[in-house]
């Protein structure tokens, strides 16, 4: 039986562990080659080796233009094409408008919003090169709502909405055949995400369950459903569109949420 993203090529950003994890092994089961890119390398790699000859592996700061150039032109060397890009790296911190210093605001936004500029900039060239393709970006509610707690990751976020809704419109104007859409996770059960909920600089296994009982987190797996979704040609008319993934928790917002 043919896969829903059969011989498609796809890039995933933060791969290593969590979200971007779950993408790149759903992308690969489902008939995908992928390459597995994080700043992790040892992580990265496992992620890539346990995928097998469909997956390679390439070290990426997604903050670096240079490298973002690289890692597109071992793509079109290793499989010829591109089709599918999951900006999916990112990360949070604690922090209200008063309590961020400008350096905390200006890492998180270069790795949640430059990241995802970069990315999409150097990659639409050869998407639109192979024929045109799927670009989906991992957004957060806060990016709807505002999260108080987290003004910095909210703000790089609010970059990610606004831009991927410009990329739509641009890749249809230029009738280049390319899609992007973006994604809007409430919770997840991710070492990352536990991390920050918890204060904590590491996050065990029994700490992850706790917190994701406590929370009603979704499963990386989850995500990664959807994210095949808007890669394959099933979604072949999403484009521009704003997808929550929350079970309705964001419906009516809610102090601390």
């Amino acid at each position: 039986m043919v896969g829903r993203v059969q011989d498609k090529v796809a890039i995933v950003t933060g791969a290593a562990s969590g979200m971007g994890r779950a993408d790149a092994i759903a992308l690969a089961r489902e008939g995908a080659n992928v390459v597995v890119t994080d700043f992790d390398e040892e992580g990265g790699k496992a992620v890539a080796a346990s995928i097998g000859d469909t997956a390679i592996f390439r070290r990426l700061d997604v903050t670096n233009e240079n490298n973002w150039q690289s890692v597109i032109a071992d793509t079109e060397s290793e499989f010829g094409r591109l089709d599918i890009l999951v900006n999916n790296a990112g990360v949070i911190k604690l922090g209200t408008i008063v309590d961020t210093d400008l350096e905390t605001w200006r890492q998180i936004n270069a790795v949640n919003s430059d990241g995802v500029f970069l990315g999409c900039k150097n990659a639409i060239p050869m998407m639109a090169k192979s024929g045109g393709g799927s670009i989906i970006n991992m957004a957060s509610v806060a990016a709807l709502f505002g999260q108080s707690f987290v003004a910095a990751y909210t703000a790089s976020k609010g970059a990610v909405r606004a831009l991927s809704m410009s990329i739509a419109t641009y890749c249809k104007e230029q009738k280049l055949n390319i899609r992007c859409n973006s994604v809007y996770p409430h919770g997840v059960k991710t070492p990352m995400v536990v991390k920050v909920a918890m204060d904590k600089d590491d996050a065990a296994a029994e700490d992850i369950e706790q917190v994701a009982k406590m929370t009603e987190m979704c499963e990386p797996e989850d995500i990664a459903n959807l994210v095949l979704f808007l890669a394959s040609d099933e979604s072949r008319f999403i484009n521009g569109a704003e997808l929550r993934i929350d079970n309705a928790a964001t419906i009516t917002p809610a102090i601390g949420m």
